[in-house]
């Protein structure tokens, strides 16, 4: 039996992400799934539950008469009794049997099932991953009442659990983390934004820190944002490299909490689309492929040369271009100036980890035609970010964490003796 999965579109800054429909067979689908959707929102009630265990006895064992050279072997059934909803309801359960050990071999579907506590995170998961909202509410409706589930009673479980999900993310303690570096971000959600911040760790694993909604990246909010990141256990007695897409509000906001201790990385892809929108569509792809040549130098010198030539040859074609790639242009070569381009440019010189982290998320939120509200919005975003959390990998060249707070501690020494002198 194969289910359908619908269009899901993501949408990321700058980039759609679409996941086309495919055809994925039940066994693809996660076991946890596919109990909640038997506990709460598919009607078929005891049919479901016997062909789940079924399933599961026959990935076990193989199917009936088949010789398949295992050693685990049907043994009879029992009656047994699992939760509907809220209800307990009598059922029999097939029983299968180690022949080697002799011991019998317990369900893990079946388990699953005698446990009434499961149905609200796994509810969760289920409208999150592939059931959108107003589907969602019409089969919650269909479940019949016999099941000890009235209409809205899994709309409000699924509420509950968000909202616990939003406590978990904004409230948890930051002290643990070691965060080496900061990933800050905007994603807009019609008429208004969450800013993201993703931290990395000093054994490079990404943690999502927070969001706050906003309509702009307006730099009071970011300085509120900063703080309650700070006040929340972010530590901020060793410099920060902070990777931002060139906004002034999002600067202005880390600077004036952090000060010293915030090192800016300006994104470089960002910096390279602003100068080439100035001009004109035949002259783009020929700077574009010049200032991509000039950041991937590896050392600071010969990327600010390469820049400083580009520059002159704007100023003929367009001021406002060279303007434009002066502004704030030591920023973007920071990663160059502490000697770590080579080692951790993949990583930190664009803001491709939030990105995707923002594509990733806009998969699940993409699925909500109409925001109610804030909290719904927040809810939402909350629980997307914790379920991708766990899946995010490394960032690349992790390695070298140490060896970059080393150069930025450096670097802010430098700059301080420098500041004494004049």
């Amino acid at each position: 039996m194969k289910k359908r999965i619908s269009d899901v579109k993501g949408h990321g800054k700058g980039n759609d992400s679409v996941q086309k429909a495919r055809e994925v067979s039940e066994e693809d689908l996660a076991a946890m799934g596919r109990v909640a959707m038997i506990q709460a929102l598919i009607p078929l009630g005891l049919m479901a539950v016997e062909e789940e265990l079924a399933a599961e006895v026959e990935r076990l064992a193989g199917k009936r008469y088949a010789h398949t050279g295992s050693t685990i072997k049907r043994w009879g059934s029992n009656r047994g009794s699992v939760f509907l909803g809220d209800q307990r309801v009598s059922v029999k359960v097939p029983r299968v049997r180690d022949a080697v050990a002799g011991r019998e071999v317990g369900l893990n579907s079946y388990q699953a099932l005698r446990d009434p506590g499961v149905i609200d995170n796994a509810v969760l998961g289920r409208v999150l991953n592939g059931i959108s909202a107003r589907k969602y509410e019409k089969v919650a409706m269909m479940v019949p009442e016999t099941f000890g589930i009235k209409k809205s009673s899994v709309s409000r479980r699924f509420v509950k659990a968000a909202r616990n999900k939003l406590g978990e993310l904004l409230e948890r303690d930051l002290s643990g983390h070691d965060i080496v570096a900061v990933f800050i971000d905007g994603k807009s959600f019609a008429e208004n934004s969450m800013i993201l911040a993703l931290g990395v760790t000093m054994e490079g694993d990404k943690v999502v820190l927070g969001f706050i909604e906003s309509a702009t990246e307006n730099h009071k909010v970011v300085r509120d944002f900063i703080n309650g990141l700070v006040d929340r256990g972010l530590r901020t007695d060793n410099e920060i490299l902070f990777v931002i897409d060139g906004s002034k509000g999002i600067r202005k906001g880390i600077k004036e909490v952090l000060g010293d201790k915030a090192v800016i990385q300006r994104c470089q892809w960002h910096k390279r689309e602003n100068v080439v929108s100035y001009l004109e569509l035949r002259s783009q792809p020929v700077f574009r492929r010049k200032l991509q040549a000039a950041y991937e130098q590896e050392t600071y010198e010969k990327a600010k040369r390469r820049l400083s030539s580009i520059e002159r040859e704007l100023k003929l074609v367009n001021e406002s271009a060279a303007s434009s790639l002066m502004e704030g242009l030591e920023e973007t070569l920071t990663l160059h100036r502490l000697g770590m381009f080579k080692k951790l440019g993949t990583s930190f010189k664009t803001t491709n980890c939030i990105e995707n982290l923002n594509r990733q998320l806009g998969i699940y939120t993409g699925r909500v035609s109409h925001w109610r509200n804030s909290d719904q919005r927040r809810r939402w975003v909350a629980t997307a970010l914790l379920e991708i959390e766990p899946a995010m990998r490394k960032v690349k060249g992790y390695k070298y964490m140490m060896v970059l707070r080393s150069a930025m501690r450096r670097m802010s020494a430098t700059a301080e003796k420098k500041s004494h002198a004049a």
